[in-house]
């Protein structure tokens, strides 16, 4: 039988797969990954594998997750690049779809076999009343229109430039880039861009509509540099520390103010807030950054009120001052 994972952020995966039980009964080889908001995505990763290894070793799996594009489908779509053959992952997680997971898995044996078997299920249960509601079919749009508006002459603009140790997960895709409305997602970063594997996990989460690229700092340096390519190109940039943020400004990119979103706790740093973890180095780069006349905006998401980062890095001042 084939093996399912639900993942979600909260506690949506528990209350969907208990639902589901409430319809269809009990369930063998079903388990519920929730990701919670004082969980990294190492602690994401391990819940996930935690469930896997509750199926025998030869189960295939099928990955059910709530977004496309968020830290539960960014980890669970790591673990399926081993599997790719054999598992699946569909996003968009419903109750139509899960029902029909459980009846179809009785005759198919084959996670791919029943990932495409259930997408139209969860898609066919959204509906609307009264039906005069419903939208009318897209017609399909030229080739032309769909593509980005690249290769004309003019420079990048830049919509939002974000600090984030995450890097591209479900606040951005999903919040950030409604807000920004960019044409492309830029990863900037050299040790992202050398590792392969994270790259293609970057380019596959972005959001439909939206092209998601990794490069080194070297390049996003040169593509600022250039007026003759980039016309009518809006960009969001993401960078994973802040010393890759201060050699692309100080490098050329025309940055005027930086999102701090995230900053992963590690050894040698202390972390003032949920979210922002700090040591000396990255302190005294944001200082350097700030004196270059660099805004700050601390928000995870658009709608956040702005935290002061000053007031937070002085906590995180003290705190390892006081381990010296």
């Amino acid at each position: 039988m084939v093996g399912i994972i639900l993942a979600s952020h909260g506690q949506f995966a528990a209350g969907i797969k208990q639902s589901g039980q409430m319809i269809f009964g009990e369930q063998d080889k079903v388990e519920a990954v929730t990701f919670m908001p004082n969980e990294g995505p190492d602690d994401l990763k391990a819940n996930l594998e935690a469930a896997i290894a509750k199926f025998d070793p030869d189960d295939e799996v099928l990955f059910l997750v709530d977004l496309w594009g968020g830290s539960p489908f960014n980890q669970a779509n790591g673990l399926l690049e081993d599997h790719k053959d054999k598992w699946a992952l569909v996003t968009g997680l419903n109750l139509p779809m899960l029902i029909e997971a459980y009846g179809a898995r009785l005759s198919m044996d084959s996670a791919q076999e029943l990932a495409a078997h259930i997408v139209s299920a969860g898609r066919d249960g959204v509906k609307i009343k009264p039906e005069s509601l419903e939208p009318a079919p897209a017609k399909p749009a030229a080739a032309a229109a769909a593509a980005p508006a690249g290769g004309r002459p003019g420079k990048l603009e830049y919509g939002l430039a974000r600090i984030d140790s995450r890097l591209l997960h479900g606040q951005v895709a999903t919040a950030w880039s409604k807000s920004v409305n960019p044409t492309r997602i830029i990863v900037v970063s050299d040790n992202v861009a050398k590792d392969n594997m994270r790259s293609t996990l970057i380019k596959e989460a972005a959001p439909a509509g939206i092209k998601a690229h990794v490069i080194p700092i070297d390049q996003m340096i040169k593509i600022a540099k250039d007026d003759k390519h980039f016309g009518g190109e809006r960009a969001l940039l993401l960078f994973e520390t802040p010393q890759d943020a201060k050699r692309a400004i100080d490098g050329g990119v025309p940055i005027k103010e930086l999102n701090v979103g995230s900053m992963a706790h590690s050894a040698g740093k202390v972390q003032p807030n949920k979210v922002l973890a700090f040591d000396q180095n990255d302190i005294d780069t944001y200082k350097a950054l700030e004196a270059e006349g660099i805004t700050m905006d601390v928000r995870k998401v658009p709608t956040d009120s702005k935290d002061n980062l000053d007031n937070i890095m002085a906590k995180a001042q003290a705190e390892l001052d006081k381990q010296k």
